[in-house]
């Protein structure tokens, strides 16, 4: 390999310009020689950002235009391209860094996997959301038994967006990986597993709100873990007031966290990886800790996305884990069937 891991990003909308492209260029291990995006106005501002970078659209690509050794593939595409795209590129011998959700179907992730071992690549899903300041900071008090045993664990992805403003989202079923489930979804289920491990039971309830809503924009998710924990998940894009971002209720104290990690705004707003200040969020927004009557505010884990690259680069360079065990997206895509099986079942039984 090259002294630097030399990357292609294929899609520049919100995952590769927000949460891709900004952790790269953070880090000196890597160069973003290749954005690959079809949409004249994201070529522009591919360009302006990342200057170094040869811009092409997606045909070129697909022919082998680029005319760059490459030996990182980041698939940061809208959802039914993903196992197409990366199924191409670990073929041609790259490393391949899948965005969420990893595929449409678990059985599709597994032969992702058997295919990248197959060809000796390394294969890895952006679950960046496991370097959220919230739940760092709650790996931190679980870690130290601030809370005392769990036993509920309440955890929240909401927005306001009345309008579906992506062309994509608007023409996409569940089938094609459109919804809120196969977007957030993937985040909070791949959280309350990596906290709480295994399930035992799942239950689901999917709507679609918006009149334009093909798939699913308001989900809620319970999971029975094979602890005994119970975790309570909800999604979605129709709500004026937010609530929690977390609740975790334990036998010792709880742990109540209002507001949503800061990278996804300070990245928008020119705060990147490299800055001091990012991932750095004010106190008036940490969260507490306690009992009702006798609460304390706890400092927030710094955020960190760049950490998932950094810990990618380990691992190309030196041999180390991937970052994000796609086994670990597979799991939570077994589960997001479960819901929507169950779902399709209570349709049945009410027609």
């Amino acid at each position: 390999m090259a002294q630097r891991i030399r990357t292609a990003l294929l899609g520049f909308g919100l995952a590769g310009s927000v949460f891709h492209a900004p952790s790269l260029a953070s880090l000196k291990e890597f160069s973003l020689d290749v954005i690959v995006t079809s949409d004249p106005r994201r070529q522009a501002a591919a360009q302006a950002a990342h200057p170094q970078a040869m811009i092409v659209g997606r045909e070129e690509w697909d022919r082998g235009a680029h005319g760059e050794d490459i030996d990182l593939v980041i698939v940061a595409t809208p959802p039914a391209t993903h196992v197409p795209l990366a199924t191409a590129a670990l073929e041609a011998a790259c490393a391949v860094v899948v965005d969420k959700p990893f595929a449409l179907t678990s059985a599709d992730g597994e032969a992702l996997i058997a295919l990248a071992k197959e060809h000796g690549q390394l294969l890895t899903t952006y679950q960046n959301r496991r370097w959220d300041g919230e739940y760092l900071t709650l790996q931190k008090l679980l870690a130290q038994g601030e809370l005392g045993e769990v036993r509920r664990f309440e955890s929240r992805l909401e927005r306001w967006q009345p309008d579906i403003t992506k062309e994509w989202k608007a023409q996409a079923t569940a089938a094609d990986g459109g919804g809120i489930l196969f977007d957030l979804g993937t985040h909070l289920i791949d959280q309350a597993l990596q906290l709480f491990g295994p399930v035992v039971r799942v239950y689901g309830e999917l709507a679609a709100r918006r009149l334009a809503e093909l798939a699913d924009d308001d989900v809620f998710v319970a999971l029975e873990h094979a602890n005994g924990v119970i975790s309570h998940l909800w999604m979605n894009l129709n709500v004026a007031q937010m609530g929690p971002r977390m609740r975790v209720l334990g036998v010792k104290a709880a742990y109540v966290k209002e507001s949503a990690d800061v990278q996804e705004s300070q990245i928008k707003s020119g705060i990147c990886p490299g800055n001091p200040a990012y991932g750095v969020e004010p106190e008036a927004d940490w969260g507490t800790v306690g009992r009702t009557g006798e609460l304390v505010s706890v400092p927030t884990e710094p955020g960190n996305f760049a950490l998932f690259y950094e810990l990618l680069a380990a691992a190309m360079i030196e041999g180390g884990p991937v970052p994000v065990d796609p086994e670990d997206s597979v799991a939570g895509l077994r589960i997001i069937e479960q819901v929507r099986a169950s779902e399709q079942l209570r349709n049945a039984q009410t027609q």
